[in-house]
């Protein structure tokens, strides 16, 4: 049965999750639990090496992932590269979600506003 371990801010949009399905063949999402997610979430901007930082989410990978698990890495930038090679490493597939954006603008109260939606296209490996 395949899985996809999401190491990603938010929950998967229901366009992203049929997608999954359909075209990676995934039967299991797994989130994070609370406290890795916000290890996740939360990446100090100002510590130079998240290596230590990231080490309880890798744990995590390591005691449930199986070789061949599909893992969606969006976040920040240094620890979403840190976390694709770690996963290769595991023989894991890192993944991300391509997304077209979809730009609106309107004047309201003599104010440009600008809204971008970002609506998922395919999931593409590292």
């Amino acid at each position: 049965m395949r899985k996809m371990f999401l190491l990603f801010s938010h929950k998967l949009t229901p366009l992203q999750t049929e997608d999954a399905k359909r075209s990676l063949g995934i039967k299991i999402f797994i989130y994070l639990p609370k406290d890795l997610q916000d290890i996740w979430s939360q990446i100090p901007p100002d510590i130079e090496y998240i290596d230590d930082w990231l080490d309880p989410i890798k744990e995590f990978l390591m005691q449930n992932a199986k070789p061949q698990d599909m893992v969606l890495i969006q976040g920040d930038f240094g620890a979403t590269c840190h976390m694709v090679n770690f996963t290769k490493d595991l023989n894991l597939i890192p993944i991300y979600s391509t997304n077209k954006r979809v730009v609106r603008e309107f004047l309201k109260d003599n104010r440009l506003i600008k809204v971008s939606e970002f609506v998922h296209q395919i999931f593409r490996r590292f």
